[in-house]
């Protein structure tokens, strides 16, 4: 929309050009969702759902009675928001609809007096990570880049959406499986974004970069990347009431529409590897108690029978870790593995 405002008052007073430049778009939509969210968040406490606590958990007890659900703020702000700085790409538009419509589902089980059940929940996930993949398959035919060689695979639209369906609902569960120490989750996952953003917008976005690194080129990558740092900007502003110890707790509502942005984000890239690179410790982490939950569910077999999962709880309640130790070290791990594998998925080709 502010694209096509620029576009129609430049002629008549030069700076609405801005509104035309990405890089300004972007910066307008992160610091927009940040701040509306930081403003209006703590006037929405009393009508959020109060948070039941988790007594399976370390120090889940403290959160009992804090609202939660925070998730469908910042989200429906970031939702408007990135309508708003977005370049009209149809394919965008409905891909942050399914990214609102993943936080309502998540909200609901938070505001509900009776948990959700896993099956209900993981069929939700499904569904919406298989409209996901078809969206992204709508007009072209799925191109991927593999590490470490100039290869490139170009997959039927079956076998991508397969891979994309899988990728997204992974993504939503790890996501929401590692949201259990405050700032955690949130933190992590903004780093891992923060890098798929610069990623897609300054290399595989932009044409002169992408060819001299043998990546393929996408038209539509810096237009992703505005709407992705829109919708970490408004994370930013949850953080600021997230940091330990929390006022206020972003829910299903949050963890698993970020984890459905990102896993999206993900296959914009064209690389399913960037998985690995760009978040290893928080799939990791989410991922470790995803899989044991799986095993035990499905085949009645006890993995990782001696390490508590999600492994933030390992490291709380076997190692004795603080709170704030568990995302300190936690976010330097990633922000550390993070450079190193990004660095060499990029120059080793």
């Amino acid at each position: 929309m502010l694209i096509f405002l620029g576009t129609l008052f430049e002629p008549y007073f030069g700076p609405f050009r801005l509104l035309t430049s990405h890089l300004f778009l972007l910066l307008l939509g992160a610091s927009g969702a940040f701040f509306v969210t930081w403003f209006i968040l703590p006037a929405t406490y009393g009508w959020l759902p109060n948070d039941r606590g988790r007594a399976n958990t370390v120090n889940g007890r403290e959160s009992r009675g804090k609202p939660t659900g925070a998730g469908i703020v910042f989200i429906s702000v970031c939702f408007i928001i990135a309508a708003c700085v977005m370049p009209p790409e149809p394919e965008h538009y409905f891909l942050i609809c399914l990214t609102w419509l993943t936080m309502l589902t998540g909200f609901l089980d938070d505001k509900s007096t009776r948990p959700w059940g896993e099956l209900l929940k993981g069929s939700l996930d499904l569904f919406l990570a298989i409209a996901a993949a078809l969206i992204l398959t709508w007009h072209y035919v799925p191109v991927i880049w593999l590490p470490f060689t100039v290869t490139v695979v170009h997959l039927s639209r079956f076998w991508f959406c397969i891979l994309a369906t899988a990728i997204i609902w992974g993504t939503i569960n790890t996501t929401n499986c590692s949201d259990g120490v405050d700032g955690l989750s949130g933190s992590l996952t903004g780093i891992a974004g923060s890098f798929l953003a610069v990623l897609l917008y300054v290399i595989i976005g932009h044409v002169e970069i992408s060819q001299y690194l043998k990546i393929p080129y996408s038209s539509t990558a810096a237009s992703w990347a505005i709407c992705l740092l829109t919708f970490l900007g408004g994370l930013g502003g949850y953080l600021w009431y997230n940091a330990y110890p929390s006022s206020v707790l972003m829910g299903d509502a949050g963890s698993r529409a970020l984890g459905f942005l990102l896993g999206v984000s993900l296959l914009k890239t064209g690389n399913p590897f960037i998985l690995i690179v760009t978040g290893s410790l928080l799939w990791l982490n989410g991922g470790a108690g995803l899989l044991k939950l799986v095993f035990l569910r499905l085949f009645k077999i006890h993995l990782f029978r001696n390490i508590r999962c999600p492994l933030h709880d390992y490291f709380r309640h076997v190692k004795g870790w603080s709170n704030t130790q568990v995302v300190i070290r936690f976010m330097l791990l990633q922000v550390l593995l993070t450079g190193i594998l990004f660095i060499i998925l990029l120059k080793v080709r």
